[in-house]
């Protein structure tokens, strides 16, 4: 099944979501998303090595963070999607098809990483400093994992990133969820298939989040305390995700309300990089 770029003139013929071995699908989601640690323990390693740590460290703190990091991006998901999962109990633990919430691993990756600094003695902030280089790596390649499954897109656009999406690859269920009035409203036929044509906010979060990372690469070098990266990563991805969660069709509500989770924690990130980073500007 295609995916297309009609505004760059770029037709993937066929995308799947996966491949099947032995006769066991591995979902291209869940390839992008072990990708995603590889690359970011990689950058860590570097970084650590850069700064005189201790690079094994970090593989010990992945060893440690990746099974509280994807339990907390699940639970994060269905907490939050309870009205669905109360009625399908046995999807809970489905998560080869999607349903893993970036927050819920970040703030789970985070109380570990403080447990594990106590454990092991060493220093949280240097750490955090270190680690976020990581996890932004993670982020801009796991993010394309939602490309595969086609999920974790904005509303319709004719602007130059505008992608379309066969509407047969959308069950019925999934049309009202995520398909809001707009989107089915421009309705594309090419070729006698037709097509969704939205927002590609993975793609958008990807490339600020790279903006994000470039910007720590380049700032590595000039911090003077410890904690500073950390800090520039709450305020610049904090910022990002509010305004790119703005675009989204799926995105997960605070109960009862029309306020979106992630918007509130992006919020959340920004006071407290905000915060951290004028205490440290004090403190020079």
């Amino acid at each position: 099944m295609d995916i297309r770029f009609p505004n760059l003139n770029l037709v993937l013929d066929y995308v799947g979501t996966g491949i099947t071995i032995f006769g066991f699908e591995i979902r291209f989601y869940g390839v992008m998303i072990a990708l995603g640690f590889l690359a970011g323990l990689c950058l860590a390693q570097r970084e650590a090595k850069r700064t005189g740590q201790d690079p094994e460290i970090y593989l010990d703190y992945l060893l440690t963070m990746v099974v509280p990091a994807i339990i907390g991006a699940r639970a994060y998901y269905v907490i939050f999607s309870w009205d669905y999962y109360k009625e399908n109990l046995g999807e809970i633990f489905l998560i080869r098809n999607g349903g893993l919430a970036i927050y819920g691993g970040v703030l789970a990756a985070i109380v570990t990483l403080f447990i594990f600094c106590k454990v092991r003695k060493q220093s949280p902030l240097l750490m955090a400093d270190t680690a976020v280089m990581g996890l932004l790596a993670g982020q801009i390649i796991g993010r394309w994992g939602n490309f595969f499954n086609r999920e974790a897109f904005g509303g319709y656009t004719d602007g130059l990133f505008a992608m379309q999406i066969p509407l047969s690859f959308f069950s019925d269920g999934r049309i009202s969820d995520v398909l809001n009035g707009e989107i089915l409203e421009h309705i594309v036929s090419v070729g006698g298939v037709d097509y969704i044509q939205v927002q590609p906010t993975f793609l958008y979060e990807g490339l600020w989040n790279l903006g994000v990372l470039l910007f720590l690469i380049w700032f590595r070098k000039r911090k003077t305390r410890d904690g500073q990266m950390m800090a520039i990563y709450f305020v610049g991805y904090g910022i990002g995700r509010f305004f790119i969660e703005g675009m989204r069709t799926d995105s997960l509500l605070l109960f009862g309300t029309g306020f979106r989770v992630s918007q509130c924690l992006a919020l959340i990130l920004i006071i407290i990089g905000s915060g951290l980073l004028i205490r440290f500007m004090k403190k020079n």
